[in-house]
């Protein structure tokens, strides 16, 4: 008899620890998906006692609309992805995610993801998911060889290197304004140079005490747009090219500079295959070689709701995901874009220049930090075409700060913040 109820024990014990269910909400993007599929049949076969089902959502203003009405209604997954930085301070994370900030993973994780992952309480509410993008400049790399150039540290670097290559006959910047977006890199990927001489800046221009046309710092990144118009250092159609061309001049060597994010890694991979290895990239140089570092555009992050019924679990899941095993799913799942901010992660051998190039920033000593998107919530909407026009010759640096720093008045007016 003792030996059956043993028996019935260990069954119903086995039956029990098989029934932990969790829900993981994650987005309609293939990559996302494919990346979730990958993470979820890894950490169940290690973990056969926790099963998890995957839920999809669109991105979007749709899927932001989606997850604050989840949240409120206390119908979240118990684990869900989301953006970091100002739209994660959006979902009032104090109130509705659990804290993160004393789990043993944390202390791999790197500081310049938990600050934009830190609710306004300074508690860390999320983990990292997806790789990291830096926002800088590629370079064609035979060009740099034939022309005797080496990696710029400094913009009077740059500014040098530009005027070999235009003495070569070459193009030396390719701008793309028929698409308007790309003409904000000089402005954007600049705030790790504005944010390494003033740290507070972020802090104080959400507040209305710093602006971009009296922060010299601040101002630097339009001076570059127009600084590199005005030395001829642009490529003919430069209001009319598009991305696609961009990334085709840079690959083929039709220009030696293309300032962009690194998503377009991906984006030469496919379409040139054959010249992926022509292509390198470095940060955007500041004024002093001894501050130079790269701006990033950091990944999404990892929640959990503090109405999920299975906190422990969901919190064993978010540890793996932020572990070596983790990103080694996730690059198995949709290849190496990027770095992991997740210290011991690495990448395969194989990667493009234009990946490997961004791992020093990242790695032992090295130097990155957030764009200003994601520790401050005020963008304005117009900057793609004050940058066009500064870009262009159309405006002054100057002139262009100014009339941004108007923009982001009226944007941050309409979203109530205090001091505007």
């Amino acid at each position: 008899m003792t030996a059956g109820l043993l028996t019935l024990t260990a069954l119903s014990g086995t039956a029990f620890a098989q029934s932990v269910n969790l829900t993981f909400l994650t987005t309609t993007g293939a990559d996302d998906l494919a990346i979730a599929e990958e993470l979820v049949s890894r950490f169940e076969a290690a973990n056969p006692d926790i099963n998890i089902d995957i839920e999809t959502r669109p991105g979007g203003s749709e899927g932001d609309n989606l997850v604050k009405t989840r949240l409120a209604t206390q119908t979240m997954a118990d684990v869900f992805l989301y953006n970091s930085g100002s739209l994660f301070q959006a979902i009032n994370p104090a109130q509705f995610l659990v804290d993160l900030t004393n789990e043993p993973w944390q202390a791999n994780v790197q500081n310049s993801f938990k600050q934009v992952v830190t609710a306004p309480d300074g508690t860390v509410r999320g983990a990292p998911i997806g790789a990291a993008m830096g926002g800088g400049i590629y370079y064609n790399k035979p060009i740099y060889e034939e022309l005797g150039l080496s990696v710029p540290k400094t913009w009077d670097e740059f500014m040098a290197n530009n005027e070999k290559i235009k003495a070569a006959g070459k193009v030396a910047v390719a701008q793309t304004y028929g698409d308007t977006w790309t003409s904000q890199l000089f402005v954007l990927a600049d705030y790790y140079n504005v944010s390494a001489k003033d740290p507070s800046f972020a802090s104080r221009y959400t507040a209305n005490e710093a602006k971009f046309a009296t922060e010299p710092a601040a101002l630097r990144g339009f001076e570059k747009l127009q600084a590199v118009y005005e030395a001829g250092y642009l490529n003919e159609d430069f209001g009319a090219a598009k991305y696609e061309d961009g990334a085709r001049m840079v690959a083929s060597g039709e220009a030696a500079h293309y300032p962009m994010l690194t998503f377009a890694t991906t984006a030469i991979a496919t379409n040139y295959p054959d010249l992926i290895d022509n292509v390198g990239f470095f940060a955007q140089p500041g004024d002093d070689a001894a501050l130079n570092g790269l701006t990033v555009w950091m990944p999404a992050g990892l929640y959990i709701p503090q109405t999920s019924p299975n906190v422990e679990a969901a919190k064993k899941f978010v540890a793996f995901v932020a572990s070596i095993e983790g990103c080694d799913a996730q690059t198995a799942a949709v290849g190496a874009s990027g770095p992991y901010l997740v210290n011991g992660c690495t990448l395969p051998d194989d990667v493009p220049p234009a990946v490997s190039d961004l791992l020093p920033y990242f790695g032992e000593g090295g130097q990155n930090g957030p764009a200003l998107e994601f520790l401050s919530p005020v963008k304005g909407p117009a900057l793609e075409q004050i940058t066009v026009e500064v870009g262009s010759g159309i405006r002054s640096a100057a002139d262009g700060a100014a009339l941004y720093d108007e923009d982001v008045r009226k944007q941050a007016q309409q979203l109530g913040l205090p001091g505007w």
